[in-house]
C-alpha cells in the first residue's frame, strides 16, 4: 500500500481516520477557503477538498492523499467555520428550529497514477429551537470555533439538536469513512489490513 497522508491539520479529521488503523501522516493544506462567487455548497467543497489533495500532492509522489471539507448551508445561506465568538453565536441563532444541511466532501489522489476519487456525503441535521443563554454556554463549554456552522456533534452539540439523517455519522464530524473505504477499496486496498 502506498504510504497515506490525510491533507488536514483538524484533530476531528485525524481521529476519524484513525478508526481504520492505518498508518498515516498529517499535514497541513494552507489553501485559501474562500468562497467564489454564487459557489454552490456542492461546488465549493468539491473544490476545496480537491485542492487540498492536490496541494500536499505536489511535495509527495508515489503517496495516497485526502482531501476533505465541509461547508453547512442554512435556508440557502452558507456557513463555514466562524471568524469570531460573535460570527459562532449568529451561526447558531440562524440554525435554531432549521434543518441544516452539511455537505463533507472527500477526494482521494494516488500520486503514483494520477488517479483522482471524488464524493460528497451529505448530512441533514434538526436543530432544536436554542435560546439565547443556551447558544451562549454551549459557545463557553465547547468553543467550536474551528467547526464549519459553530457546531460539533460529538460532546455538548448533540444537546442543540432533534435529529440526524445521514449515511454516515463520520461526516458530520468531518471526514466521510464509509465513501474512503470505497475510495480505498477502489485503489485495490482491502481492510482490514492483517497485522
Amino acid at each position: 500500500m502506498l504510504p497515506l497522508i490525510l491533507a488536514s491539520s483538524s484533530q476531528y479529521r485525524g481521529q476519524i481516520l484513525s478508526k481504520l488503523k492505518l498508518p498515516f501522516t498529517a499535514i497541513a493544506a494552507d489553501i485559501d477557503e474562500s468562497r467564489q462567487a454564487n459557489e454552490s455548497s456542492n461546488n465549493l467543497v468539491k473544490r476545496l477538498s480537491i485542492a487540498k489533495a492536490k496541494k500536499i500532492a505536489l511535495n509527495h509522489p508515489q503517496h495516497l492523499v485526502i482531501g476533505s471539507d465541509q461547508v453547512v448551508e442554512v435556508n440557502g445561506q452558507i456557513f463555514s467555520k466562524p471568524d469570531n465568538p460573535a460570527q459562532a453565536k449568529e451561526q447558531l441563532k440562524r440554525s435554531s428550529g432549521k434543518q441544516v444541511i452539511f455537505s463533507t466532501g472527500l477526494a482521494l489522489l494516488n500520486t503514483q497514477t494520477g488517479t483522482q476519487h471524488y464524493g460528497c456525503e451529505t448530512t441533514t441535521v434538526t436543530f432544536r429551537e436554542l435560546a439565547e443563554q443556551q447558544i451562549d454556554h454551549y459557545l463557553e463549554a465547547e468553543q467550536p470555533f474551528d467547526c464549519a456552522g459553530s457546531f460539533k456533534s460529538e460532546a455538548l452539540g448533540i444537546l442543540l439538536i432533534d435529529r440526524i439523517e445521514s449515511r454516515d455519522p463520520n461526516a458530520l464530524v468531518g471526514l466521510p469513512l464509509m465513501l474512503l473505504v470505497d475510495f480505498l477499496s477502489a485503489e485495490g486496498i482491502t481492510l482490514p489490513l492483517r497485522s
